[in-house]
């Protein structure tokens, strides 16, 4: 927008960007795909490894993806992800993470104590959330936490980039749970080691479970200055 700086723009993508659960069936054009990669690729990196390999979907393969991914979660197969899961959520870190799922379960009208209603909205995770695209992101398991923590600063760059680009994304380490089958499935060898999928296209903005957003601690909570 004209008489933006810098710091403003990158403030408002911030601001506008949300984790996108519900998505028209809209194809995103190649060419924009594209932009929002090349966009990406400049993220910085530990010796400049660039440790990222990133498989993307196109909505044929992307369906056909999303039947498997589901068929497995709902039948209860899964695998233990690759980084490994949190050991426990504890203090303000369970706090934040409870907040979310409330808000994402009144959202969509599931009710204190339906657990149905919670697993169904689990799935989803596997469905894709009706996304026309994925993003896999996978890292050569040589460079261990220093690789997987590149691909992250690569994931926030590819979400900022989209936002820009008009396309709508969401993060997804539930699909690290099926580590091994996207290996075989997408034929990555086993040194690629699975961060995340990001699931992409245009957002249905008149799906309730996109109205929400989550709320960030001020920096007060995060950050410590020290003067001498």
């Amino acid at each position: 927008m004209a008489g933006e700086t810098p710091d403003m723009v990158l403030d408002r993508l911030l601001a506008n960007r949300f984790s996108c659960r519900a998505y028209r069936p809209d194809a995103v054009p190649e060419a924009t795909i594209r932009r929002i990669l090349s966009i990406a690729q400049r993220t910085a990196t530990w010796c400049n490894t660039q440790p990222w390999q990133v498989t993307v979907t196109m909505p044929p393969a992307t369906e056909r993806l999303r039947k498997l991914l589901h068929a497995r979660a709902a039948q209860g197969i899964d695998e233990e992800s690759d980084l490994g899961w949190p050991r426990e959520y504890r203090g303000v870190y369970l706090q934040r993470r409870r907040e979310t799922g409330f808000a994402l379960y009144e959202a969509v009208g599931i009710a204190k104590g339906d657990m149905a209603g919670r697993e169904r909205q689990t799935l989803e995770n596997f469905r894709l959330f009706g996304a026309p695209h994925l993003a896999l992101i996978t890292s050569d398991e040589a460079l261990g936490p220093y690789g997987a923590l590149d691909c992250g600063a690569y994931v926030a760059n590819f979400l900022n980039a989209a936002e820009a680009c008009g396309v709508a994304a969401i993060p997804q380490a539930a699909l690290a749970r099926h580590s091994g089958f996207l290996r075989g499935h997408f034929g990555l060898g086993d040194d690629r080691m699975v961060i995340c999928g990001i699931s992409f296209g245009f957002a249905d903005r008149d799906a309730p479970v996109n109205g929400f957003r989550t709320t960030r601690a001020p920096i007060e909570d995060a950050v410590t200055f020290v003067a001498e």
